[in-house]
């Protein structure tokens, strides 16, 4: 259970590299990513990206968020050309009270899971946790519990 949505960090957000607050108002999909420039998340938020219209259609906001330093965040947003928010989980903060705090078996470096966040007006509606990094996000699913709210 997520003790508190709201959160502040760095992020690349509106085209530039810039302090993000996430206040929880409205309808929002948090999509935690484990590492920004590798094969699963690239294609996963590729897919967010040419989603994009449905998620503006259905109000929506999509925010990335992932373990990466915001420079990083933004070389990836601007070679994938991604249309949404990414938002920089340095600290593991975030991860942590969302509990998809993750060690890399063999790294022993701290990500994200990949999960995806469904959050309604300051309360989390829906969840999808993923285990094995190399599965994404069923996209389908999570706009049919959008257009259900």
């Amino acid at each position: 259970m997520v003790d508190q949505v709201q959160f502040k960090s760095a992020a690349y957000h509106n085209g530039e590299t810039q302090r993000f607050s996430f206040d929880g108002k409205g309808l929002t999909v948090l999509a935690f990513f484990p590492g920004a420039f590798t094969g699963a998340c690239t294609e996963e938020m590729c897919n967010f990206r040419d989603s994009m219209s449905d998620f503006n259609e259905m109000d929506t906001e999509v925010i990335g968020i992932s373990v990466d330093t915001p420079f990083a965040l933004e070389e990836f947003a601007e070679q994938n050309e991604l249309n949404f928010t990414l938002v920089s989980d340095t600290s593991k903060e975030i991860s942590r009270n969302y509990d998809v705090d993750t060690v890399m078996p063999g790294l022993e470096y701290e990500v994200a899971n990949r999960a995806v966040f469904l959050v309604k007006d300051g309360e989390v509606i829906y969840e999808e946790r993923i285990d094995d990094p190399t599965n994404l996000p069923d996209m389908e699913r999570l706009k049919e519990e959008i257009r259900e709210v």
